[in-house]
C-alpha cells in the first residue's frame, strides 16, 4: 500500500532525527562497521513506524539488532523529547534489518565472475 503524504513527512522526520540520536549515542560505529538507517516506514494511524537498518562490515549483525532493540525504550525517550512538538503521540518503534547492501554486493560478485569466466574462455564481454 501507498504512503500517503503524511506518513512519508512524518517517516522523513523520524529517519533524521533517529540518525542524529544514533550518531550522538555512538551506536553508528560499532564493532569496526557502520549502522545506518536505510527507511522509516510509519502506519497510516501514525502509531507504529518500522526502522530498517543497514550493517556495513558488521561480524554479528543479529547480536547488533537484539542490542538495539533491547535499547528502543531508550530511543524512544531520546525521539519523543525532539519531535514533542511535531507528533502528540511517539509511534512505537519496530527495527528489522535492510539488506540491500547484501544484495548488491552478492550482485556484483556475480557480475565479477561472469567477466572472469568470459576472459579465460577468450568470449568478449558485454562492455567490448
Amino acid at each position: 500500500m501507498e504512503e500517503n503524504k503524511r506518513q512519508k513527512q512524518v517517516g522523513k522526520l523520524l529517519m533524521e532525527e533517529l540518525s542524529d540520536i544514533f550518531q550522538r549515542e555512538g551506536m553508528n560505529i560499532v564493532d569496526g562497521g557502520m549502522v545506518s538507517i536505510s527507511k522509516v516506514m510509519i502506519t497510516p494511524d501514525l502509531l507504529e513506524a518500522r526502522v530498517y537498518l543497514s550493517f556495513f562490515q558488521v561480524k554479528d549483525k543479529m547480536a547488533l539488532l537484539h542490542k538495539i532493540k533491547e535499547r528502543s525504550w531508550e530511543w524512544r525517550k531520546l525521539l519523543g523529547q525532539r519531535i514533542k512538538n511535531q507528533l502528540r503521540r511517539v509511534p512505537e518503534l519496530e527495527y528489522f534489518t535492510d539488506d540491500t547492501l547484501d544484495h548488491v554486493f552478492k550482485m556484483e560478485e556475480l557480475f565479477k565472475k561472469i567477466s572472469e569466466d568470459r576472459k579465460a574462455f577468450g568470449e568478449p564481454s558485454a562492455t567490448e
